[in-house]
């Protein structure tokens, strides 16, 4: 689906107007009194200083920012995704490909003020979104951050960039800020997260976050030049040995999402960190794994499917 260029505007500049952002920031921040900004429940006071899981407290935890090129051809477009990388995380991935920032934590603690600074920063350069990764354990600070970003004229679109790890209440506090939502479903086997990323719960957790996800902004809407303007654009990266059990992902993409679904099928997997002790994840990824991802893709109905790997066995399928 495509619009014209003319109906683009970020979903928060009509908040702001309203006043709703506001008290969306508000509710959110009390959130961190008693942790309960992701599905982990901490229950420690962020507000006071106590550290839960993410051992991050009350202020934004930022790695870095600036205009990301790597990004699905419809977030960075051709000036780049506006992307803020928040360090620390609620998942212990063993193989995660960022770890520096997400589990050894190289970040550091900046103001709101700072934040809104980020965000306005990328916007002077010209890139076509505001692309938040791992956002779920901040979200009370992302959202004072982009007040104040907005009150100094922030329009571009709001990339909410997930493991899809997040609390149902906190996604609530988002409808009508989060302009495009960007979930990594990782797994379907509940076994599976616990063992490789420290999670409990997660397929159950995921799924639900999705439906809130999709029920937001619906299918993933791209304009005539080509950018993403509002929806669900999703990843699965493909893991060794079937551990992420694809087949049952796209199932329920195709029937309880939308068969409309943009997905991003990932064939990048690499081992780092510790994967390199827990097989058949101390291995990349074979051709027919991934092609076999691709069909049972196909085979559940989905037909946005979407990959840009040099080599790999699909480019873009448009309704197979």
């Amino acid at each position: 689906m495509t619009v014209s260029t003319k109906q683009r505007r970020a979903s928060y500049c009509d908040r702001l107007e309203s006043g709703v952002l506001a008290e969306r920031v508000a509710q959110a921040r009390e959130r961190l009194r008693r942790c309960h900004v992701c599905p982990r429940h901490c229950a420690i006071d962020r507000l006071e200083g106590d550290l839960g899981f993410c051992l991050v407290g009350a202020k934004p935890f930022v790695s870095s920012y600036g205009p990301h090129h790597g990004e699905e051809a419809p977030l960075r477009g051709w000036n780049g995704s506006g992307t803020i990388f928040f360090a620390s995380c609620n998942l212990r991935c063993i193989y995660c490909q960022n770890y520096e920032i997400s589990q050894l934590r190289e970040g550091r603690d900046v103001s709101a003020e700072e934040l809104a600074d980020m965000m306005l920063s990328l916007q002077e350069q010209s890139c076509h979104n505001i692309n938040l990764v791992t956002p779920s354990h901040q979200v009370p600070q992302i959202l004072e951050g982009l007040l104040l970003a907005a009150q100094r004229g922030l329009h571009l679109p709001l990339v909410y960039n997930t493991s899809s790890y997040d609390d149902l209440e906190m996604l609530r506090l988002l409808d009508g800020i989060v302009d495009i939502y960007l979930p990594d479903f990782k797994y379907a086997d509940a076994e599976a997260g616990l063992k490789y990323s420290k999670v409990p719960g997660y397929p159950e957790i995921a799924k639900a976050a999705i439906k809130e996800m999709h029920r937001q902004t619906g299918d993933l809407v791209i304009d005539e030049r080509g950018l993403a303007v509002r929806g669900l654009l999703l990843r699965h990266l493909v893991l060794p040995g079937g551990v992420a059990e694809t087949a049952e992902i796209m199932r329920f993409l195709a029937n309880e999402i939308s068969p409309n679904t943009y997905v991003n099928i990932m064939d990048q997997y690499r081992p780092c960190w510790k994967s390199f002790n827990y097989p058949p994840l101390n291995r990349g990824i074979t051709k027919e794994e991934f092609e076999d991802a691709v069909e049972a893709a196909k085979t559940a109905g989905l037909h946005r499917l979407h990959s840009e790997r040099p080599g790999s066995a699909v480019a873009w399928i448009a309704e197979v």
